[in-house]
């Protein structure tokens, strides 16, 4: 109980001080300063906070399944015992990241921001680089046949449409 704790506790304190705080929460304050333009219409502020709330499902998802399931946590170099195939995992490799962006999304429409949009290409950009070097080789590594199999069947960015059993 006290590793599900420990893992649960580095979670948590990764997603907000850590990459996603920093991706997600920091950089666009400072691009920002989280200023939503008087201008914008009644639609795009639902729609932008759609795609923010859409966004961090995901990331919850993940926390909670990487505890769970994988008995590790989101940090990199706390990683998960098992492979996470499951939820969301399911229909696309990296959730996570894909709600990333749709949160990125969301905060460009909000702050009417063309920096944000840069800033979401060059985030999409640095986690394709990561993926592909490091996290990609290093899952391979300590899953083996389970991991290329997995990949096999499910895309790294755009998620399929049906879960068959993986």
């Amino acid at each position: 109980m006290a590793s599900f704790k420990r893992s649960v506790l580095v979670s948590v304190l990764f997603t907000l001080f850590g990459g996603p705080g920093i991706i997600l929460v920091y950089l666009p304050w400072v691009i920002t300063r989280f200023r939503v333009p008087a201008l914008l219409t009644e639609w795009q502020r639902v729609v932008a906070a759609a795609l923010i709330v859409a966004g961090l499902l995901p990331l919850l998802d993940s926390i909670v399944r990487f505890v769970r399931v994988g008995r590790g946590t989101l940090m990199p170099n706390v990683p998960t015992e098992r492979l996470v195939v499951t939820g969301l995992y399911r229909y696309v490799r990296n959730p996570m990241y894909v709600g990333d962006l749709m949160v990125l999304a969301g905060e460009a429409l909000l702050f009417q921001s063309l920096w944000m949009v840069g800033y979401a290409v060059f985030v999409w950009a640095v986690l394709e680089v990561f993926i592909r070097r490091y996290e990609e080789p290093t899952l391979r590594r300590r899953h083996g046949a389970e991991y290329v199999d997995y990949c096999g069947r499910v895309r790294r960015w755009w998620p399929r449409m049906s879960a068959d059993s993986i």
